[in-house]
C-alpha cells in the first residue's frame, strides 16, 4: 500500500489551499494534477519545498505537482484527503490551442496503458518470428496477434469512454454510439459496396470505423451537447428512457451521415500529410520532436503532439511522426543527466541525477528535467542538440515503429516489424548518435559550468570576469515582480532570476552598453550581453511567438553592438491584446547562477532610466 506517502499527501493538499479548495483531481505517470476553486489559497514556494514534490506547474490552469515514477501511490493517499466535486465555474478561460491540448491529451492520456502493453506484445511477436520461435502461419501468432490488436481494433469505443469522461457526459452512452459504429453488420454493407439510404432518402456514407481516431473524437464531442441539451428538454421523471433513446437515434444518424463521413475525410487528409511526411521530408518531425521535446514537456504541448502518432499508426500502420523523436530525445536527456552525475561535486544533485537518469532511459524524464537539466541549463541544451542529431539519423532513415508504447530503452523492440530488422538497427544507431553527441557536449560544457568548489556540501560557482551591475528598466511601465507573470518558465525563475513589466508604451530600449546575443525571427524577444558580463532575455508578451511577428519591429541586428537607451524593438500594445496576448514583458537575467545575488529595487512604474536590478557577483 502507500501508507508512507500519507504525509506527503496530507502536506500537498494543505499547500493547495485544502481539499475544499481542490474541484479535481488526477494523475499521469509522473504528475498529480489538480484543479482548484482559488489560486490564493495555493502556497507555491512551500509545496515546491516539500520533501517528494520535484517541481510545480501551473499550466492552462492545471495545477501540476511534479512526484516521480510513484506517483499512483501518492494519488492513493492524495484521494483519501480529497473531496472532488466538478465545478465548471471555477476553470480558469483558456485560449484556442491551450483548449484542443485539452481536450486531446484528456482523450488519449487514460489511453497509454493499453496502448503501451498492447504495443509491447506486438514487439515481442515481431522478435519471436525474427529468432523463429513461431511462424506467421501458427495459431501462436495468430492468438497472440489477437491480444494486441484487440485495443487497435476497437479503439473507437475506448477513445469514446474516455473523451466522454473529458466533456462530463455519459461514457456508457457514448461507447454504446462507438459500438454501433464497430457493428459487424454495418461492417457487411461496407464490404457490398451497395448504397445504403436511411429511410430512403438519408444517405449513409460507407466508410470503415475499426482502428479509426478523428470520427469518434468529433463523434462524442457533439453528442456531448446532445445529451446535455436532451437533459434540459426531458422532464427528470422519463429521462432515464428517453435520453439514452434519443441520443442512440440522434447520433446514430448523424454518425453514419455526417459526422462519421466527415472524420474519415479528415483522416485521410491526415494519412496523405503523413505519407507526404514520410516521402519528401521523413527526417522533420524526427529532428524537431528529437530537439525540442523538453520544451514542448515545460509548456504541455506534447499533450497535443503525441496522438498523431497514435493518428498515424491507425491510417498507416506505423508512427514516424513522434516515437522516434521522443525516444532519442529522452535517451539524450538521460545522458545528459548521467554525465552531470560524474561531473558535479553536489553531493544532492549527483544524488538526483543518477537515479533520475536512470528512470529517464526506461522514458520518464521529469524528475531530471526539472530536477536536473533545466536548473543546470548546460545538460539541457546539449541534450537537445543531441536529440536533435539522433532525430536527423532517424528521419533520414525513414526509421518508424510499428506500435505505440513507453519512450524508453525497452521501446527498441516496437521497431521490429514488415520482416525486417533494418528499423531496429537504425534506431539503435539514431540512439548512440543521440547519447554520444550529448555526452561529448555536456562533458565539454561542463568544464566551464560545473567549475566549483565545496563549501559545507553546497557548490559554489566561481568566476573572475564578472562585475557588479545595475540595469535600468528596457521598457517604459510598471514594474512587478516575476512570480506575478502568468507564465510558469518565468513565474517559476526556471529561465533565471529577473522582474517583469507592464508595458505603458510599446518600445525597448537598450538597459546597458553591450550586444545583441540573439533576436528572434518573431522579433517578439531578444537576447542581450552586457559589457559587464550580465546575459538577459526581454520577452514582450506571452505566446506572441505565435503572432510571426505581426505588429513586431527590430531595429538592430544579432551580434550588433548598442549603447544605453538606444531603441531596439517596437511592438503595437494595443493590437497585440486584441489579438487576444498578455503583454506582460518578462526581463531575466539567463546566467543567474553565476552571480551571488540579484535583487529588485524598484517597483511601481518606471521610465526607460530608472535603476530596478542590481546584481552582484
Amino acid at each position: 500500500m502507500s501508507k508512507k506517502y500519507e504525509q506527503l499527501a496530507k502536506d500537498i493538499v494543505k499547500q493547495l489551499g485544502g481539499k475544499d479548495n481542490i474541484t479535481d483531481a488526477y494523475h499521469c505517470q509522473t504528475r498529480l494534477r489538480f484543479k482548484l476553486a482559488s489560486e490564493s489559497k495555493l502556497n507555491k514556494d512551500k509545496l515546491e519545498d516539500l520533501d517528494g514534490v520535484t517541481k510545480y506547474i501551473n499550466n492552462a490552469g492545471v495545477h501540476q505537482v511534479v512526484i516521480g515514477t510513484h506517483v499512483k501511490d501518492v494519488f492513493e493517499e492524495i484521494e483519501k484527503n480529497v473531496n472532488v466535486q466538478s465545478n465548471d465555474s471555477a476553470s480558469e478561460k483558456k485560449g484556442p490551442v491551450s483548449t484542443v491540448i485539452d481536450f486531446v491529451a484528456g482523450a488519449f492520456q487514460p489511453v497509454i496503458p493499453a496502448l503501451s502493453g498492447a504495443g509491447m506484445v506486438k514487439a515481442v511477436l515481431a522478435l519471436l518470428v525474427v529468432l523463429n520461435v513461431v511462424t506467421t502461419d501458427s495459431q501462436t501468432y495468430y492468438l497472440l496477434n489477437l491480444f494486441a490488436d484487440g485495443v487497435f481494433f476497437f479503439l473507437p469505443m475506448i477513445l469514446a469512454f474516455t473523451v466522454a469522461q473529458k466533456l462530463r457526459s455519459n461514457p456508457i452512452l457514448a461507447v454504446s454510439v462507438a459500438a454501433m459504429m464497430m457493428h459487424p453488420n454495418w461492417g457487411a454493407l461496407v464490404t457490398a459496396g451497395e448504397p445504403v439510404d436511411f429511410f430512403g432518402f438519408i444517405p449513409f456514407t460507407l466508410a470503415s470505423y475499426t482502428g479509426t481516431v478523428i470520427p469518434i473524437l468529433i463523434i462524442i464531442l457533439i453528442q456531448s451537447y446532445v445529451e446535455k441539451l436532451l437533459h434540459k428538454v426531458i422532464p427528470k421523471s422519463v429521462e432515464l428512457v428517453f435520453v439514452p433513446m434519443l441520443t442512440f437515434l440522434i447520433m446514430g444518424t448523424l454518425a453514419f451521415s455526417v459526422l462519421g463521413p466527415i472524420g474519415s475525410i479528415l483522416g485521410g487528409y491526415l494519412a496523405t500529410f503523413f505519407t507526404y511526411l514520410s516521402v519528401n521530408a521523413s527526417w522533420v518531425p524526427a529532428v524537431l520532436i528529437g530537439g525540442l521535446l523538453p520544451l514542448m514537456v515545460m509548456f504541455g504541448l506534447h499533450n497535443g503532439v503525441a496522438p498523431l502518432g497514435v493518428m498515424q499508426m491507425a491510417e498507416l500502420g506505423h508512427d514516424s511522426i513522434f516515437g522516434p523523436g521522443a525516444l532519442v530525445s529522452n535517451i539524450a536527456q538521460a545522458t545528459a543527466s548521467s554525465v552531470v552525475a560524474f561531473r558535479t561535486k553536489n553531493k544532492k544533485m549527483k544524488q538526483v541525477a543518477f537515479s533520475g537518469s536512470i528512470t529517464a532511459y526506461m522514458g520518464i524524464t521529469e524528475p531530471i528535467l526539472y530536477g536536473v537539466n533545466l536548473p543546470k541549463k548546460y545538460p539541457l541544451i546539449a541534450s537537445m542538440i543531441g536529440g536533435a542529431s539522433g532525430g536527423l539519423y532517424a528521419g533520414l532513415t525513414n526509421t518508424h515503429r510499428f506500435a505505440t508504447g513507453s519512450s524508453g530503452l525497452p521501446a527498441v523492440l516496437l521497431y521490429i516489424g514488415d520482416d525486417t530488422m533494418k528499423f531496429f538497427w537504425n534506431i539503435i544507431i539514431a540512439l548512440i548518435i543521440s547519447a554520444v553527441v550529448t555526452a561529448i557536449l555536456t562533458y565539454i560544457l561542463s568544464f566551464k559550468f560545473e567549475k566549483e568548489e565545496e563549501v559545507e556540501g553546497i557548490s559554489e560557482i566561481k568566476t573572475l570576469i564578472l562585475e557588479d551591475t545595475r540595469i535600468n528598466s528596457p521598457i517604459p511601465g510598471t514594474v512587478i515582480p516575476l512570480s506575478e507573470v502568468k507564465d510558469e518558465a518565468f513565474a517559476s525563475e526556471a529561465l533565471g532570476k529577473g522582474f517583469a513589466v507592464e508595458p505603458s508604451s510599446g518600445e525597448v530600449y537598450a538597459p546597458f552598453d553591450g550586444k545583441v546575443a540573439a533576436i528572434f525571427p518573431s522579433k517578439h524577444a531578444i537576447g542581450l550581453v552586457s559589457n559587464t558580463g550580465v546575459e538577459i532575455l526581454i520577452h514582450v508578451g506571452l505566446n506572441t511567438v505565435e503572432l510571426n511577428g505581426q505588429y513586431f519591429d527590430a531595429h538592430v541586428e544579432a551580434d550588433q553592438n548598442v549603447t544605453k537607451g538606444q531603441l531596439l524593438l517596437t511592438f503595437d500594445v494595443e493590437k497585440i491584446q486584441e489579438a487576444g496576448y498578455s503583454t506582460q514583458v518578462p526581463i531575466v537575467v539567463t546566467n543567474t547562477p553565476q552571480y551571488s545575488s540579484i535583487e529588485t529595487i524598484t517597483q511601481g512604474d518606471v521610465n526607460k532610466t530608472e535603476d530596478v536590478l542590481v546584481i552582484k557577483v
